[in-house]
């Protein structure tokens, strides 16, 4: 049995799902399509024995934002974190995986890696495990190894991989082809020779990084030395922040796979999608007659071939004689655009930069180590949170500058420190906080704690907060 090292790659930007995926919360950790999010269902995919493989703990890169996130929703799965490589900042998909080279061969220089994207659709998890299996020998061969998808349709938003031969194992590849044309699109999926690239990739660590050696080593280099400084950190592995920002910003297909002979590639040709739109979305829900794929709290009326989606049970959405329309809403935000305009949401949230509106990059819920809040009112010298608290969780002892908070329990029990005094609430207790006063706020029961918060002050920004203690080694806002 073979074992295998995930390598999940967790950053991304959250801009084609907006505004339910956004920077602060990107889609991979939403659940989109079922109870768990697009990263839990990659990681148990990639969790265990089958089909003649053993999967390793994985190693996830991500960025200091996801860190507690990724954990949390591992430890939900039933999964070993393992180790989760912080990145200091976003410099595409070549270092982030010479990063994870660099980090498994000090204890297995030919360590065999499974790169995945963390926010792809792969519903046959048995299928994909066997296509796996049959790249191993490429691999342990020393071929840098790609997994290619049996294409489906014309599809202008993909780079394709063109076989040497039409066949159905691993098969060299002869080229990469850049995302083509409409008419280019045809006539690729026309020869059985070409498929979609998944961007997934089997490797020996000790192949990967002689590649990166031969043709990009000054990603070698800069990423080298940023695993060799890295300080641990709760768990975490931060990689150093200078030479990380030395490194090219490049994906791994730019920087070694083009330039790499002998590469091998696996055809795949069950379900897949990297779910990279709206219209991508609609096409893999459930629909009723007329073709519409609809959410609780959304109603369709005349409608065909739409999307009405609500994220929220407090907004009804109801759609009235559409064809072929996307119409996402949440609290803070709507979308509404024509199905065949839905790689066009990019350029929406890029508007909403422009403009300094927050919606842009902000989810409405902030997640944090110890659970998450949500701004339910924002107004000028007040704010009104709710705030959910895990079991054992506790926040920072703190205090501000600027605000005041009122504190109203409404489920579970609150641990309430205020200055020096100590006291447990229950549901529908409160404690007023002065501005200035020391005070924390902690869960000690074994359901999580709610509570609402009222603040009130000339200032109500998260960064108005001093840390004096905090179990989870933050600094500022985070």
């Amino acid at each position: 049995m073979h074992i295998i090292h995930p390598v999940i790659l967790c950053g991304g930007s959250g801009t084609r799902l907006w505004p339910l995926s956004r920077k602060s919360f990107p889609k991979q950790f939403t659940p989109i399509l079922d109870g768990r999010s697009l990263f839990q269902a990659t990681a148990a995919r990639l969790n265990g024995p089958g089909e003649g493989l053993d999967f390793a703990a994985p190693v996830v890169v991500t960025n200091a934002m996801f860190r507690f996130v990724v954990t949390e929703q591992l430890v939900g799965e039933g999964i070993d974190p393992g180790a989760i490589l912080i990145e200091p900042e976003g410099r595409n998909t070549a270092p982030a995986i010479c990063a994870a080279a660099l980090f498994l061969s000090r204890t297995d220089p030919d360590a065999l890696m499974l790169v995945a994207p963390s926010d792809h659709l792969i519903p046959d998890d048995r299928a994909l495990r066997s296509a796996v299996a049959e790249g191993v020998p490429s691999a342990l061969s020393g071929h840098l190894t790609l997994f290619g998808i049996r294409p489906t349709r014309p599809e202008t938003g993909y780079g394709y991989l063109e076989l040497a031969a039409a066949a159905e194992g691993p098969t060299p590849l002869r080229r990469f082809v850049e995302k083509p044309d409409a008419e280019t699109a045809a006539r690729l999926i026309d020869d059985g020779q070409h498929l979609w690239n998944a961007g997934i990739f089997l490797f020996r660590a000790s192949d990967i990084l002689a590649a990166f050696e031969t043709h990009a080593p000054e990603v070698l280099a800069a990423v080298r030395e940023a695993v060799e400084q890295a300080e641990v950190d709760l768990g975490f592995l931060r990689l150093a922040p200078e030479p990380w920002s030395r490194a090219p910003d490049i994906s791994v297909d730019y920087a070694v796979m083009e330039r790499s002979a002998g590469l091998h590639v696996v055809p795949y040709d069950s379900d897949w999608s990297d779910l990279g739109g709206w219209d991508a979305i609609w096409s893999v829900l459930d629909k009723d007659a007329a073709g519409n794929a609809i959410s609780n709290h959304a109603t369709a009326i005349d409608c065909t071939d739409t999307l009405l989606r609500s994220e929220s049970q407090d907004v009804e959405l109801v759609g009235i004689g559409l064809s072929d329309m996307i119409a996402v809403a949440m609290n803070d935000a709507v979308l509404v655009a024509p199905m065949d305009r839905a790689q066009e949401v990019k350029d929406a949230v890029a508007a909403l930069k422009a403009k300094g509106a927050g919606q842009a990059t902000t989810f409405p819920v902030d997640h944090r180590p110890w659970g998450w809040f949500q701004s339910l009112v924002v107004r000028d010298r007040f704010q009104v949170k709710r705030i959910h608290v895990h079991p054992g969780g506790a926040l920072s002892l703190q205090s501000h500058f600027h605000r005041s908070e009122h504190w109203i329990v409404v489920q579970g029990t609150a641990r309430v420190t205020v200055d020096d005094e100590v006291s447990l609430l229950s549901e529908n207790q409160s404690v007023y906080v002065p501005l200035g006063s020391v005070h924390r706020l902690e869960n000690p029961g074994k359901v999580p704690m709610v509570l609402i918060e009222v603040q009130t002050g000339s200032y109500l920004g998260e960064d108005d907060i001093i840390r004096y203690e905090d179990v989870y080694a933050r600094d500022g806002a985070e």
